[in-house]
């Protein structure tokens, strides 16, 4: 009888920790139930996207650059024109406060040279002037270099917070990497495709990029030496976080135009903010001697309005549209409470005890 009432509440104890088994697997299945429609989204998305591109959505025709517009001009000197808020204020730095100090150091130097070779030669001064201390001169000429450098210093380094200003949450980020001797350029908030930028070759002279067309052979081909079989495009207007590193050896990423100049350095990520205020095509060059090479690594950026940009992103496969907000996590699945099996085996030895 007693054998009975222990084999009846073994079979009790184990009957309620299949059932707590179950009820625990019941209660995760449903969570990750939850979670599997996330697939067919992500595929109706993808479906969407080509039925875009399919429509003519995904269309790009690369922008014709306009002639001394973000390039170099032949014969011209000091500043490119500027298409960025931080490029109009360096330029304005340059032209109102750096050029005319220069310019009166210079003046006043070359004045006081002549004075001196004039007035104080052998001939016309055969007695030299013993002078040694001056107290007004001495604080003249102390305080006055202070007060210049002081005048040089607020600008620039007002300049400088808004260079390395950090991106606003939710912009657009685009990563360039250095290689020698191209560049790639890769957009994670897009579908995280990459586009890998070479320069075109130049007719008549030896091959740089086998495989690459020659400059001149396309409509929108822009200088020699600067245009490339695929550009940076971004969009214009908005912020834009450039993350930029290297493959290989140290390059920098230059455009002039721009205002934009940061180091591309193996195994570090540099970050800074790029906003371009026009539509157009802006070009540069790497900056940091690479090798052999090195004068062969241009930079051509299109700035697009935010529909043709879409449309060009569309054109790259696996690509989709940023929406400018970072993505919520997904919510883990929570199961529910199972039922402890110590206080299921307790339960179970009552009920076979009353049996």
């Amino acid at each position: 009888m007693a054998f009975g009432k222990i084999s009846h509440g073994l079979g009790q104890t184990i009957g309620a920790l299949g059932l707590s088994a179950v009820a625990a697997l019941t209660a995760v299945v449903p969570a990750f139930a939850q979670d599997a429609p996330a697939a067919p989204s992500a595929v109706a998305t993808g479906a969407a996207q080509g039925a875009a591109m399919a429509s003519g959505a995904g269309s790009y025709t690369p922008m014709k650059p306009v002639e001394g517009i973000g390039m170099p001009i032949d014969g011209a000197y000091g500043l490119q024109t500027q298409f960025s808020k931080t490029g109009e204020y360096g330029e304005w730095i340059h032209n109102i406060i750096l050029m005319p100090i220069i310019t009166a150091i210079c003046v006043l130097v070359l004045i006081l040279l002549v004075v001196i070779a004039v007035r104080f030669n052998r001939r016309a001064n055969p007695v030299a002037s013993k002078t040694s201390h001056n107290t007004i001169l001495e604080v003249v000429w102390t305080l006055v270099p202070v007060l210049i450098l002081i005048g040089i210093a607020v600008p620039s380094i007002d300049l400088i917070a808004k260079q390395y200003k950090p991106a606003p949450e939710g912009a657009l980020t685009i990563k360039v990497t250095g290689n020698q001797w191209f560049w790639t350029y890769g957009y994670p908030d897009n579908g995280d495709f990459e586009v890998i930028s070479n320069m075109l070759n130049v007719p008549g002279a030896p091959t740089i990029n086998n495989g690459v067309r020659e400059v001149g052979s396309k409509p929108w081909d822009g200088p020699s030496h600067l245009e490339v079989d695929n550009r940076m495009v971004v969009p214009v207007g908005e912020p834009i976080r450039l993350q930029i590193t290297a493959a290989d050896v140290i390059h920098s990423f230059a455009v002039p135009s721009l205002w934009f100049k940061l180091d591309a350095v193996p195994g570090r990520i540099n970050e800074k903010v790029l906003v371009v205020e026009k539509p157009g095509v802006y070009y540069g060059q790497c900056s940091e001697l690479c090798g052999a090479k090195h004068g062969y690594m241009p930079i051509a950026v299109e700035a697009l309005p935010r529909d043709k940009y879409n449309a060009w992103v569309l054109t790259h496969a696996g690509a989709e549209i940023d929406t400018g907000k970072k993505k919520p996590a997904a919510a883990a699945a929570v199961p529910a409470p199972a039922a402890d099996a110590s206080e299921a085996a307790p339960a179970a030895d009552a009920t076979a005890e009353a049996e």
